[in-house]
């Protein structure tokens, strides 16, 4: 089977890293990782630096990157503002995020689901009036750190709700990294049963908290997901989820898919060079 692997490692990664990198290296370690040959790496994202500040500059870092052929830069987009940026800085595609779980979306972003929605759909529109195409993220698709278990329905819900306003792909998050390979098939089956979304625009973000990530993937790729997020060096988390950190390592995804013959297209060990440039 192919995979498409989304590189999250320069926004979801860092972001929640205990050091706090420049300008510069982000676009060191961004454009190490574009030799990799990822289809699509997480750039930055244009949320405020008061949220979160170790985000901020990411104008300057899509100005300073090299891209590379056949590579998609993305970038987190929470409302209209953001956008505008974000079109500034020439991204290529644009993700909008909401939550599966009522507490974790007014923490994250100061709303309720429903608020969150509606603030989104002018981003959907706008993103779309300038052809690019538009992921949404749910993130505590299995459980919250507030709430606890979450119904596959309310994340189904959220999911429709995307969809109707135009979103391309539904990015399925394990925010802390609870879930289980069971876990993994009953929400992809309540999803697809309910909104009718097929399984080449589903993706998997899995967090290895509890050390079961990559056996969620293995299960993912099982049901025929094959669009996966990882994070080079397992860098990073949710700086809104507490026990978050610790995304799918990159290299960890990799290495699997090598033994089980997965085709991924991505240099392994040029993944391993970019990590150590954050080490220095």
């Amino acid at each position: 089977m192919r995979l498409r692997v989304t590189e999250v490692g320069p926004r979801d990664g860092l972001q929640n890293d205990p050091r706090t990198f420049t300008v510069e290296q982000r676009v060191q370690f961004i454009d190490a990782l574009s030799e990799a040959g990822f289809a699509e790496i997480e750039a930055g994202s244009f949320v405020s630096p008061k949220a979160v500040p170790k985000m901020a500059g990411s104008g300057e870092v899509f100005s300073r990157i090299r891209r590379r052929a056949g590579t998609v830069y993305s970038a987190l987009v929470p409302n209209e503002r953001g956008l505008d940026d974000a079109l500034a800085a020439k991204v290529d595609k644009v993700s909008v995020f909401l939550a599966a779980s009522e507490t974790l979306s007014q923490r994250n972003g100061g709303a309720s689901i429903a608020q969150t929605l509606a603030r989104t759909a002018p981003v959907v529109v706008r993103s779309h009036a300038a052809g690019l195409p538009v992921r949404g993220y749910i993130s505590c698709v299995v459980q919250c750190p507030y709430e606890g278990v979450i119904d596959p329905a309310a994340v189904s819900a959220v999911a429709e709700s995307l969809l109707e306003m135009g979103a391309d792909e539904i990015d399925l998050g394990d925010t802390i990294g609870a879930a289980h390979p069971d876990h993994i098939e009953r929400l992809v089956g309540e999803v697809v049963a309910s909104t009718g979304i097929s399984l080449d625009r589903l993706t998997l973000h899995l967090h290895d908290t509890g050390g079961r990530a990559l056996a969620c993937a293995e299960r993912g790729v099982r049901l025929g997901i094959c669009s996966f997020d990882s994070s080079a060096g397992g860098l990073g988390g949710c700086p809104y989820a507490p026990g978050a950190p610790g995304n799918l390592a990159t290299e960890r995804l990799l290495a699997r898919g090598e033994e089980l013959g997965w085709e991924c297209g991505v240099d392994l060990a040029k993944v391993r060079k970019a990590v150590e440039l954050l080490q220095h």
